[in-house]
């Protein structure tokens, strides 16, 4: 009598076992920006200058950052950290920048990113720096310089 309890004792056991570890609902899903889009980054809502898009999650970092707006003359140093890779935003650059009438004018790689962009009358250098699993965004933004056509002299 003693061996049936114990038999059914561990057969209760094992059956409750088997149905609270399976259960018949799944795990929520983590909803995750970046798995929407396969590794895509999506553009942020807040962008301090409005013209030049930042990745969605990206946090300024204000005690690094500034900008001057004055006489339709803008200026700024905009740093942002957040998790990405190098890969990720230099493609979300790319992407996005032509969207407001920026143009690439070349991509230094070297571990770390540079992209220079331009337009009318203004630069904008986009470096990218890894930080362990995150990136390291600083947007410098200016006017481009003002060439003076000098007549070419032969030097002497």
């Amino acid at each position: 009598m003693k061996l049936i309890s114990l038999f059914i004792f561990y057969f209760v056991f094992v059956v409750f076992l088997t149905f609270s570890l399976s259960g018949c609902a799944d795990f929520p899903q983590k909803d995750d920006s970046m798995s929407k889009t396969a590794g895509m980054l999506q553009p942020s809502a807040m962008m301090k200058f409005s013209d030049v898009p930042v990745p969605a999650g990206f946090k300024i970092l204000p005690q690094n950052s500034y900008s001057f707006e004055s006489s339709g003359v803008r200026v700024g140093m905009l740093k942002y950290k957040g998790k990405a890779s190098t890969d990720q935003v230099t493609s979300f650059y790319r992407e996005q920048m032509p969207m407001y009438n920026w143009s690439l004018l070349n991509t230094v790689e070297y571990g770390d990113r540079m992209m220079n962009f331009e337009r009318e009358n203004e630069t904008c250098i986009v470096s990218i720096v890894p930080k362990g699993n995150s990136a390291i965004v600083t947007i410098s933004l200016g006017p481009k310089p003002q060439i003076s056509k000098k007549p070419n002299k032969p030097i002497k």
